[in-house]
């Protein structure tokens, strides 16, 4: 089981993804957040990412090594965005590895909709006005 959690200084770039082959591995899900020109009703050129990083830091490796417990996957990236990132732009990825396309899917949903409730980062939009 590989596990990688790490935080980049504005947007990720394409390269950033380790290459996490295995020949047990079937499925390779690759999720990006974007930044996406509305927020909550406004229009938006940017957002400024925080995190509280002692905290993310610890949250995002123990949730990643919770998501590879719970569910049968291979590996698992996690890279998440820290100051400014503009729309259109990467401030998230996910990559898992798993055998079937079935438990990299679940794994995600799940790692995400957790990593939204539990981790200590905090989004500020740049309004475009």
């Amino acid at each position: 089981m590989s596990v990688s959690v790490r935080f980049v200084e504005g947007p990720i770039a394409d390269e950033a993804t380790r290459d996490c082959s295995s020949i047990e591995c079937g499925a390779r899900l690759v999720f990006d957040g974007i930044v996406r020109e509305m927020e909550d009703g406004r229009r938006i050129h940017a957002i400024d990412y925080e995190a509280y990083r002692p905290m993310a830091d610890r949250e995002l490796e123990r949730l990643a090594r919770e998501t590879a417990r719970r569910f049968p996957i291979h590996a698992i990236e996690v890279i998440h965005s820290v100051g400014k990132v503009e729309v259109g732009r990467c401030s998230f990825r996910l990559v898992l590895r798993s055998a079937h396309r079935q438990e990299a899917l679940a794994a995600a949903a799940h790692f995400i909709d957790s990593m939204k409730r539990d981790v200590p980062i905090w989004k500020h939009p740049r309004g475009s006005e």
